[in-house]
């Protein structure tokens, strides 16, 4: 299992040269392992990736975390959608309120853009996702409802043994008493648990998180206990302040190193890396 980080950033891009090292874009990651291609959400990152006319894969399903227009943005200019070579999956939570389709269909549409679902010239199906297992080629994904403002997926990907769980908008410690070091009360779990890799949420230091409880994001600090206690052997923290800049995450890294205690390597998740599992 091949795992491209396209979109680190969160809530809005953040493009200038203090944040060029880290990366501006906004979620998205790409999997690919033998001929099945994943993307994991849709944000401005999506249109790092480049495909020429003839795709190498034919079919690509894009699963949304959720539909906050920070994993979306990028969606309207995927340039497969207008292929018509191209058969695309999109995948996303369920709602009681509206189906997927219809929630989709409001950004898809002016005033907010000029294209309709309808213009699209690929072949695209739309699937509505809850807490379930599915199948595409040659990787099992288990999805999962996780705590973030609106319906929120988990995923956890896995290819034979190896198993990437990704949590990019995440509040491990919202409640009364913040982080419950309980398996069986704490958000995500399931997905989580003895992950080879966990891509993690880590917006705010937790000084800031005290200002921001109930936000939907998590502090570093929260990120790397949720690791610890559900033993995951490495840890990305993702979806970095657009605020922040290179320096300081550089500078906040090295405080999280000499500060924190884990029995697992954990970095800062950098736009264009890959990590083969």
């Amino acid at each position: 299992m091949k795992i491209t980080l396209w979109g680190v950033r969160g809530s809005i891009p953040a493009s200038s040269p203090e944040t060029k090292a880290y990366g501006g874009n906004t979620s998205c990651v790409q999997i690919e392992a033998e001929d099945t291609m994943v993307l994991l959400d849709a944000g401005s990152g999506i249109n790092n990736i480049h495909f020429d006319d003839h795709l190498s894969h034919r079919r690509i399903d894009i699963l949304l975390t959720h539909l906050h227009i920070d994993h979306i943005q990028g969606l309207g200019f995927f340039k497969p959608l207008f292929n018509p070579d191209a058969e695309i999956h999109i995948w996303g939570p369920a709602s009681h309120s509206q189906s997927l389709r219809a929630r989709l269909g409001r950004y898809f549409s002016p005033p907010f853009s000029p294209v309709y679902f309808r213009e699209f010239s690929c072949n695209l199906f739309v699937h509505e996702i809850s807490n379930e297992t599915i199948e595409l080629g040659a990787l099992k994904i288990d999805c999962g409802f996780i705590l973030h403002p609106g319906p929120t997926l988990g995923f956890r990907v896995q290819e034979k043994e190896k198993a990437f769980t990704y949590l990019p908008d995440h509040e491990p410690a919202l409640g009364r008493n913040g982080f419950i070091p309980d398996v069986n009360w704490i958000s995500g779990s399931d997905l989580t648990r003895d992950a080879d890799l966990l891509l993690h949420d880590s917006q705010f230091t937790a000084e800031e998180y005290k200002e921001k409880v109930g936000w939907g994001h998590s502090s570093m600090e929260d990120a790397l206990a949720y690791a610890s206690f559900l033993n995951v052997k490495r840890l990305l923290l993702s979806h970095h302040d657009p605020e922040r800049t290179d320096r300081e995450l550089d500078r906040l890294y090295s405080h999280l190193k000499k500060t924190t205690e884990v029995d697992f390597p954990f970095a800062m998740a950098v736009e264009g890396s890959t990590i083969v599992l």
